[in-house]
């Protein structure tokens, strides 16, 4: 099975570098601009957190797709950093244990690192049992989301942050049940 990862187009937000997880931002002129430049592998099935921004980067980049909505594919909560960057942050003595914590430390009134990454395999794993007749399933999520994903999944294992991409791009990856292999990069 081929699974297609992709990003979400760039939002005010991602421009801004702040912490935008849970709050639903559309896509801004830019990040509409881009995804609309760059070319997109086929696939049969597109599938895309709930948020505003995915499910718009999937009506741009797949237009003639039905998009299936998946609720635990959504970005993770950062409760109390939420829609702030590091120089709003730098004063907040939780924010300095957060980063001296690798990021592992749980969000202030939001979402736990662990907990997050959980949920994103989970709904990974369901909507594989799900759509397992289907040749290729396009992701359009959240960079955390594929993060948790290929960090549990991919060969070589690599750690969490290492599977960081930009902002309507991603990994085209073989499924052979067990392990996702890196075919391409978009």
């Amino acid at each position: 099975m081929k699974i297609i990862l992709i990003r979400h187009g760039k939002t005010q937000g991602n421009i801004e570098k702040k912490y935008i997880g849970s709050t639903d931002q559309q896509l801004c002129d830019m990040g509409i601009d881009e995804l609309k430049e760059n070319r997109y592998p086929d696939c049969e099935i597109v599938i895309s957190s709930p948020m505003k921004r995915c499910m718009q980067t999937a009506d741009i980049i797949y237009p003639h797709k039905k998009n299936v909505i998946k609720n635990g594919f959504r970005e993770c909560d950062f409760g109390d950093f939420e829609n702030k960057d590091h120089v709003e942050l730098s004063a907040d003595p939780y924010y300095q244990k957060w980063i001296d914590s690798g990021g592992t430390l749980p969000f202030p009134n939001g979402e736990s690192p662990c907990g997050f990454k959980e949920r994103c395999i989970d709904t990974f794993n369901e909507i594989i049992e799900e759509h397992s007749r289907n040749s290729s399933l396009a992701l359009i999520v959240h960079g955390g989301t594929i993060m948790s994903i290929m960090e549990k999944y991919a060969v070589p294992e690599k750690p969490f942050y290492d599977w960081h991409c930009e902002n309507g791009h991603g990994y085209i990856c073989g499924y052979d049940g067990n392990k996702l292999i890196v075919l391409e990069l978009i």
